[in-house]
């Protein structure tokens, strides 16, 4: 079933629950620029195993209420306080992809990781998505504005040119058609927005206050968040444990759906 949550007046959220109601929570946070249905594989199996699963899309994006304002990641890590509240989500665990896992660390540093039992990063955009002078990974910087600027004169193209990449195994046109339509169910201007949170914001000083277990999965094909963007994640989360997927780009939740779902589920079970 779905529901929406009010985060902020006159801002709601797309929530997707499925699941038995006495099953271990697991709350799921898309990418940039999809939705929670990229999630759809997941939610199809682990209800099955017994877990309940809540998918939210994010402001801007999918079913969602879109907003002019409210795209980096406090406002977001904000979103994702008031669905755990009205959800009365306890001992969760909290599973953030690419854009989703950098506001799901944002949630953890700003709210002390209140709730949350374990925390699962899937191929996250983290602790900086953008290179810097003072940090030589990730995507250039003029990469990104030009993504940007793309997004406002030909976003379908832009979103057909990113998924180009997305994956490293071979994804029927069928699938790769209904991929780029989650990008292009986003409002134009949150694109462009969550974009530029992407760009600008910085994790670094997040990382050393999680204190959950925490996963880390990342494709060591990825060419959207490079593998060594997993590798100094695990340097900075304390006790965290990285799982590289060896035939995985960004979408190792596709690439190796297998070996995500027993890894997630060994994780959860633990």
């Amino acid at each position: 079933m779905g529901y929406y949550v009010t985060v902020e007046e006159d801002v709601n959220l797309f929530v997707e629950d499925v699941g038995p109601k006495d099953g271990k929570p697991i709350l799921f946070i898309h990418g940039w620029p999809v939705n929670h249905r990229m999630f759809e594989y997941q939610l199809d199996f682990l209800p099955r195993m017994g877990f309940r699963c809540y998918a939210v899309d994010l402001r801007g994006y999918g079913k969602s209420d879109r907003p002019w304002e409210g795209y980096g990641y406090n406002r977001m890590a904000d979103d994702i306080r008031a669905v755990i509240e009205t959800l009365d989500l306890e001992y969760f665990t909290l599973a953030g992809f690419s854009m989703g896992g950098a506001i799901s660390i944002r949630y953890m540093s700003r709210y002390s990781g209140d709730r949350v039992a374990r925390l699962a990063l899937f191929g996250a955009a983290a602790p900086r998505f953008s290179r810097q002078p003072d940090f030589p990974h990730g995507m250039p910087v003029e990469d990104i504005n030009k993504l940007i600027e793309q997004t406002y004169q030909d976003r379908p193209q832009m979103v057909s040119s990113f998924g180009g990449i997305f994956f490293a195994r071979y994804v029927t046109p069928s699938f790769q058609n209904w991929f780029h339509g989650l990008g292009l169910e986003a409002a134009g201007h949150a694109t462009a927005l969550g974009l530029i949170a992407l760009r600008d914001e910085d994790l670094r000083e997040d990382l050393a206050k999680i204190d959950v277990p925490t996963v880390i999965m990342h494709g060591m094909q990825d060419k959207v968040c490079p593998f060594s963007l997993a590798e100094l994640m695990h340097a900075g989360i304390k006790g965290s444990e990285l799982i590289p997927f060896r035939y995985s780009g960004h979408g190792l939740f596709y690439c190796e759906q297998d070996k995500f779902l027993k890894e997630l589920v060994r994780f959860i079970r633990q």
